[in-house]
């Protein structure tokens, strides 16, 4: 096998791993995009409805019914061996969540701040650099309304009608996930 070969057979394995993550992920963007906006959602009205910022919390229960439901999803997945695309994926969401909740418990016991700025732009860089990985614009141009346009909006709107940019973010990730889907039936 010559340089050249060789070269344009890693080119096309990694052009396969992209596409099966991708197929794989369709569904994992339109479930955390759906338990995003319902959860966002259900948060708004009831802080709207009791004038308590507390239903915040409600928060803290996502990852574990987003988790619960993902390993539901993904009982019946072939299994897939792990790859640098993968690893990188992985991690970079990993890190979202971490530092999602990490930030999220500080704001809510330590240290009050603006926490729905500061989430909108890490789900954007999340969701943008899960698209420059995956070499997928839908997911990269999603990130970034959802990162900038965000960020711009939770400085501009105030008390629970923050909560409406995760309702978007979630519609975002779902829009994307079906668009993934579409392209990667």
């Amino acid at each position: 096998m010559t340089a050249s070969e060789s070269l344009a057979l890693i080119a096309e394995t990694m052009n396969n791993s992209r596409r099966a993550i991708l197929s794989h992920n369709a569904k994992h963007f339109v479930l955390w995009g759906a338990l995003l906006t319902v959860l966002s959602l259900l948060i708004y009205f009831l802080w709207h409805g009791t004038g308590s910022a507390n239903w915040n919390l409600l928060w803290f229960a996502m990852p574990v019914i987003g988790y619960c439901l993902a390993a539901l999803i993904d009982r019946k997945k072939e299994v897939q061996p792990k790859n640098e695309i993968s690893r990188l994926l992985g991690l970079s969401w990993a890190v979202f969540g971490l530092f999602s909740v990490t930030l999220s418990a500080i704001a809510v016991f330590a240290v009050p701040m603006n926490i729905t700025l500061i989430i909108v732009i890490m789900l954007g860089l999340a969701e943008t650099i899960s698209g420059v990985i995956l070499k997928n614009w839908p997911i990269a141009i999603s990130g970034i309304i959802m990162g900038i346009g965000g960020a711009v909006a939770a400085v501009l709107l105030k008390s629970e009608a923050q909560l409406l940019l995760f309702t978007l973010g979630g519609l975002l990730l779902v829009i994307t996930g079906i668009i993934v889907k579409l392209q990667y039936r």
